[in-house]
């Protein structure tokens, strides 16, 4: 969909980088149910392809990472459950940055075991909100994650799959448009 003038910029994250990785699996997905949203224009940043340091210095991909975040309305991690929480690449990414993540919404899709990702999601939660970020509260999770996508990488209960999708995204354009319009009224300042 072609970006209008109401349209919001939405980055979708994917926060794993380990190989044989499923992250860019329902990231496609997620990324393909938010471009026939009307109100988003959706860039996908692959953790993966970039080169950010552990140390936090800067690089090439951190410059230009942050530009791609700061000129984004709101954000959706798509991340899996490692020992109870998030990759270790996707905190880094986080920790990069400061303002380019104040008084935006973010989002979660999250995958894993029989916990679907949800303790990720729970501890990304209060990361964001020390970052002055507004996480939305519904959150699409997927249990036992490779038995619920096709080989297309579409979900076997696409209905349901999509509908959460819809719910999610409907609240990220809410948040992101009332964001976005505070924030070109009143600049954030933390």
């Amino acid at each position: 969909m072609a970006m209008s003038n109401n349209s919001l910029k939405l980055a979708v994250i994917i926060g794993s980088t380990r190989s044989g990785r499923f992250g860019p699996v329902p990231a496609s997905w997620f990324a393909e149910q938010a471009r026939a949203h009307e109100a988003m224009d959706v860039d996908v940043i692959d953790l993966a392809e970039l080169t950010l340091h552990n140390s936090l210095d800067s690089s090439a991909d951190a410059g230009s990472l942050a530009q791609r975040l700061a000129s984004a309305d709101a954000f959706v991690v798509v991340t899996p459950e490692y020992n109870h929480s998030y990759p270790a690449s996707l905190k880094t990414a986080i920790d990069h940055y400061a303002k380019e993540w104040q008084a935006k919404p973010v989002g979660f899709v999250s995958y894993g075991g029989m916990g679907g990702g949800l303790r990720a999601v729970e501890h990304l939660r209060t990361v964001f909100a020390e970052l002055h970020a507004a996480t939305v509260r519904d959150t699409i999770s997927f249990h036992n994650f490779w038995e619920r996508f096709t080989e297309d990488g579409a979900p076997h209960d696409a209905d349901s799959a999509n509908a959460a999708a819809r719910g999610m995204l409907n609240q990220l354009a809410w948040w992101g448009s009332a964001l976005k319009q505070a924030r070109a009224t009143r600049p954030y300042a933390a």
